[in-house]
């Protein structure tokens, strides 16, 4: 919230479209938004491209061109219409200006290994539902290679749900995050 509040001084507070009475609802609405956002993300297809975001690995690590902040983007916009009642213009002229700011901070506090104040599997683990899951260090070692693919999300999602980390017997289960991934991934 406080990283919300810190990125959103103009686009919110400084808005006149957003009367001050309503600046705390619109930085709550942004927050929710945020976080639904990279859910639907994740679990929508695109958990490949916020893991690149995360690791600030791969094609899609960069903030601004990630297909993760466009769609986050719309949900803040829905977000701010239904909380606040706005026009769908303002709504996304603010999450245009704030979304990408408040992602490229938080994920640049994921990839820093001296701040804990935001953590890469804590965001993974909401984004996902799986809690629990050391999604950076499967991140790390899917990506040896320089990338990230449903194969190498497979055989990391393998190996946390106590299979043989890539048969393909988990590749196509149904099951646990194995099938949650295939699910994702349209397989």
């Amino acid at each position: 919230m406080n990283l919300i509040r810190q990125q959103s001084g103009d686009a919110v507070i400084n808005n006149p479209a957003i009367p001050n009475h309503q600046n705390e609802d619109a930085v709550q609405a942004i927050s929710s938004g945020i976080m639904g956002g990279l859910q639907q993300q994740a679990q929508g297809g695109n958990l490949a491209s916020l893991l690149s975001m995360v690791t600030g690995q791969g094609s899609d690590a960069n903030v601004s061109t990630s297909p993760v902040t466009q769609g986050v983007q719309q949900n803040v916009q829905k977000s701010l219409m239904e909380r606040l009642g706005i026009s769908p213009q303002v709504a996304m002229s603010i999450a245009t200006m704030v979304v990408p700011m408040v992602l490229n901070k938080f994920m640049n506090k994921a990839r820093d290994s001296n701040d804990s104040s935001v953590n890469g599997n804590d965001i993974l683990g909401q984004a996902t539902g799986q809690q629990g899951v050391d999604w950076m260090g499967a991140a790390s070692s899917a990506m040896a290679d320089g990338k990230l693919d449903m194969s190498d999300l497979m055989r990391v999602a393998g190996g946390f749900m106590g299979g043989g980390g890539g048969t393909k017997q988990n590749q196509s289960g149904s099951g646990g995050l194995g099938g949650m991934l295939g699910g994702l991934f349209g397989n």
